[in-house]
C-alpha cells in the first residue's frame, strides 16, 4: 500500500493530502509540519474584537480550486463588499482611484496626457522577443511607457510579490500577459477581441483590474486552514520539522529533527524553497540547488485598529499601493474593514500596511517601534490620519513571497529535469506553479492526481 509523506503543512501540503485521501482511502498519508501550527500564511490573529491576517486575506472567486475545497468541507465563503473593488494608487501624496474603464482611464488623473497617449500607442508597438525571458518593467516600458510602468504595472508587482519588477519575470509572474501579447500582439487588440468574444458569448469580458471578486471566511482564512487540520486529523503531525530525505528500498525515508526516521513509498516536499534545499542537500544536490536559487524578501504586516473619528477621508475602498518612484515606507495598506465585515469593533477602522520587500528589505527588519512610527506616519500623510492608532499589531515574515524573478523558467526546468530522475518525489508549494493561494490549491489537486494514477490499485 502507498504511504505519502508530505513534509510542509501550510494549504499546498494540506491540501494535497485532502485530495489523496479522497481519491484514494486506502492509502497512508502523513503531513509534517515544522511550526507548532498549520496553515502557513492563511493565518488569522483575534484580540480585541479585531481580526488580523497575518498573511493572505483572501481568494479570487474567478478560479474555483479553493472555493471548491472550501464547499467540500463544508464552510461558507464571505464575499467582500462593494466598496473593495476600488483600488487607490499613491500619486504625489494623494491616493487616486484605479481606472476600473477604458472611459474611466481616458480621463484619470494617474496618468499624464503624455503618458495616458502612450498607453493609447501600445497597440503600434511591435510584438517582442518571445524567446527573451523579459523583466516585468522592461516590458512594461516596452509597451505602454514609462509612466504606465511606474503607475500602473510597479504597483501590481509590489501588490502580489513585494517584489522588485526589475527582476521579476513577465513569463514567469504573469503567463496570460506574456500569452496575450503573442496571441494578438498587442494587450490592446487582446482586450478588444476577447471582449466582443465575451459579449457574443453573454459574458462579460476582461476589466483593466483584477479579475473576479476577493472572498475569504467570516471567520478570517484561519477557519479554512482549522477545519483542513481537523479533517486530516492524525494524518497532520506538528512541531517536528523533516531534517532531511534519502532514498530507500521502498521509496523514501525522512529523518525528523526529534531523531525520529519515517519510511514512505513517495515524498512530496510541500515546504518553503529554503527548508527543501536543506532536506534534499545530501540526497539530490541538484534539486537542493535549484531551490536555493529561490529569493524571498522579509515583509512585515502592521495592523493599526482607530476610530472612525480618528482619520479624515473615508475608507470606501480596498486600500491603495505605493510604486517605487513615490519613494514611500510602506508597501501600501489594505483597509480590511471595508473589504469584509465584522473586521472591527463597531466605530472602528481596520488597516493593514506591508513594509519591506525586495525593494526595501530592511525596513521589515527594523525595531517595532520604528516600524509603528514609520507606518502611522505614512497614514497620517497619505489617509488622513489624525492621531495614534488605539490597536497595533505587528507580524513579521523573514522570507515572505518567493521571488519569480528572471530566470526562473530554467530553475524550473532544471527542477523538472532533477525529479524526472526521482521516481516517487514531488515538490508542490508556492514556489512553483503560481504563488497565489488558488495556484498552490489547483497544483496541489494536480499533484495528487499524479500520485493516485502512477499507483496500482
Amino acid at each position: 500500500m502507498a504511504k505519502i509523506i508530505i513534509a510542509g503543512g501550510g494549504m499546498s501540503g494540506m491540501s494535497a493530502a485532502w485530495y489523496i485521501k479522497k481519491l484514494r482511502p486506502d492509502y497512508e498519508v502523513m503531513v509534517l509540519e515544522a511550526s507548532e501550527t498549520a496553515g502557513g500564511k492563511a493565518c488569522t490573529h483575534r484580540e480585541e474584537g479585531f481580526l488580523c491576517e497575518k498573511g493572505v486575506n483572501g481568494v479570487l472567486d474567478n478560479k474555483p480550486s479553493t472555493l471548491g475545497l472550501a464547499a467540500e468541507l463544508g464552510l461558507s465563503p464571505l464575499r467582500s463588499s462593494d466598496a473593495a473593488r476600488k483600488r487607490f494608487i499613491v500619486r504625489k501624496k494623494r491616493l487616486e482611484p484605479l481606472p476600473e474603464s477604458p472611459l474611466s482611464f481616458l480621463s484619470s488623473p494617474l496618468l499624464s496626457l503624455p503618458g495616458t497617449l502612450r498607453v493609447i500607442f501600445e497597440a503600434a508597438i511591435p510584438e517582442g522577443d518571445p524567446d527573451i525571458d523579459e523583466s516585468l518593467a522592461d516590458f512594461a516600458r516596452r509597451r505602454l511607457g514609462k509612466e504606465a510602468f511606474q503607475y500602473l504595472i510597479d504597483p501590481m508587482s509590489s501588490g502580489i510579490y513585494a517584489g522588485d519588477p526589475e527582476k521579476l519575470s513577465l513569463r514567469s509572474c504573469f503567463p496570460r500577459i506574456y500569452e496575450l501579447e503573442h496571441t494578438y500582439g498587442s494587450l490592446i487588440r487582446a482586450m478588444i477581441k476577447l471582449k466582443r468574444k465575451a459579449a457574443s458569448e453573454g459574458k462579460k469580458g476582461p476589466g483593466a483590474g483584477p479579475g473576479g471578486v476577493l472572498t475569504s471566511f467570516r471567520n478570517g482564512m484561519s477557519e479554512m486552514t482549522d477545519c483542513l487540520a481537523e479533517k486530516l486529523g492524525d494524518a497532520l503531525r506538528t512541531g517536528n520539522a523533516v531534517k532531511k530525505a534519502a532514498r530507500s528500498d521502498k521509496g523514501w525515508v525522512v529523518e525528523m529533527e526529534d531523531g525520529d526516521a519515517i519510511e514512505g513509498t513517495h515524498l512530496v516536499l510541500a515546504c518553503p524553497a529554503h527548508a527543501a534545499m536543506d532536506i534534499m542537500k545530501e540526497s539530490a544536490p541538484g534539486l537542493s540547488a535549484c531551490a536555493s536559487e529561490i529569493l524571498y524578501p522579509p515583509i512585515a504586516v502592521v495592523c493599526l485598529g482607530f476610530t472612525k473619528q480618528d482619520i479624515r477621508r473615508p475608507l470606501d475602498g480596498f486600500g491603495f499601493l505605493a510604486p517605487g518612484c513615490e519613494r514611500r515606507q510602506i508597501l501600501g495598506a489594505l483597509w480590511d474593514s471595508s473589504i469584509f465585515e465584522n473586521r472591527a469593533p463597531d466605530g472602528y477602522h481596520l488597516v493593514r500596511s506591508l513594509v519591506g520587500g525586495a525593494r526595501q528589505p530592511g525596513l521589515a527588519l527594523m525595531p517595532d517601534d520604528r516600524l509603528i512610527d514609520t507606518v502611522v506616519k505614512e497614514c497620517m500623510q497619505l489617509m488622513g490620519l489624525t492621531k495614534s492608532p488605539d490597536f497595533t499589531r505587528i507580524f513579521r515574515w523573514q522570507e515572505a513571497i518567493p521571488q519569480y524573478n528572471v530566470g526562473h523558467m530554467k530553475i524550473m526546468g532544471r527542477l523538472e529535469k532533477e525529479l524526472s530522475s526521482l521516481p516517487g518525489l514531488y515538490v508542490r508549494c508556492n514556489w512553483t506553479g503560481g504563488v497565489s493561494l488558488n495556484d498552490c490549491i489547483a497544483n496541489s489537486m494536480k499533484t495528487a492526481e499524479d500520485i493516485c494514477a502512477g499507483e496500482k490499485a
